[in-house]
């Protein structure tokens, strides 16, 4: 399944050694969200999550933006649907979906992350950006409130005073400010982004995936539940991570001093 996979109009999806990369691809638009970009990103993050062949998600942006947020010109064609409606139907299952897929998910930030394509920014598990890069919840410029799970995730990343902060102001978070903040996890010179996102999805690819998806299961529910909750959720998840066959390579290859060689299982 390597290399490009289904057509699609505005992404591009392509699997190259267990990482599949999505592009947003509407950069005359600087990657607006329209209805097909919804259903073909829906439709992408699902097919990461069926694929065993999937080991790491990267998703970045066509051009000199990362995705400046829905196709406000696309609500002409939806008179009469009510914006929850829109966010039931289009965001929210593809922010769900990158939440709780089992794989590691980067967003490469390459240019402007805002409205709702700062929220899809936020709903990977780890954004690396280009010295470029901006991070704007716009939503209160024209007098709506940050969706797309910004407000779950913006207040675990940055604290609650900065959360509020940013979303009151609607004023752009610069990459610097960014990692400050805590944001994003490091900033790269803009033409190096390409090569050290790479780098980093690569490695994760290479790793042990089911244990990889486990850890990320293990850290959202620990998000809002008890300690004992969490203990718990260890126990659990932990017998089944013992019980796969990258954690018998991962064993055998500590005991034998080598580098382990695992497969995803």
């Amino acid at each position: 399944m390597e290399g490009p996979l289904t057509a699609h109009q505005t992404l591009t999806a392509s699997l190259d050694g267990g990482v599949l990369t999505i592009t947003l691809n509407r950069p005359d638009l600087l990657n607006a969200i329209n209805e097909q970009m919804a259903a073909e990103l829906d439709d992408a993050v699902g097919l990461a999550a069926r694929s065993a062949e999937v080991r790491c998600v990267v998703l970045t942006g066509a051009g000199r933006g990362f995705c400046s947020g829905q196709d406000l010109r696309d609500r002409a064609g939806t008179a009469g649907i009510s914006y929850g409606a829109l966010l039931r139907t289009r965001l929210n299952p593809i922010v769900l979906g990158l939440r709780t897929l089992e794989k590691p998910v980067i967003a490469a930030v390459n240019g402007v992350a805002a409205g709702a394509g700062c929220s899809l920014a936020l709903a990977a598990d780890i954004r690396i950006a280009s010295d470029r890069a901006s991070f704007v919840l716009s939503f209160s410029r024209i007098g709506l409130i940050p969706d797309g799970g910004a407000t779950f995730l913006l207040p675990r990343l940055v604290g609650l005073a900065w959360a509020l902060e940013i979303a009151f102001s609607g004023e752009p978070v610069e990459a610097v400010e960014a990692l400050r903040l805590g944001l994003v996890t490091r900033v790269v010179p803009h033409d190096n982004l390409p090569a050290s996102v790479a780098h980093l999805a690569q490695r994760l690819a290479a790793g042990p995936t089911r244990a990889l998806g486990l850890i990320k299961r293990a850290v959202n529910a620990g998000f809002s539940g008890s300690l004992d909750a969490a203990l718990e959720n260890e126990a659990l998840l932990q017998e089944v991570a013992g019980q796969t066959a990258d954690h018998t390579e991962g064993l055998a290859a500590f005991l034998e001093k080598r580098l382990p060689r695992f497969e995803g299982r």
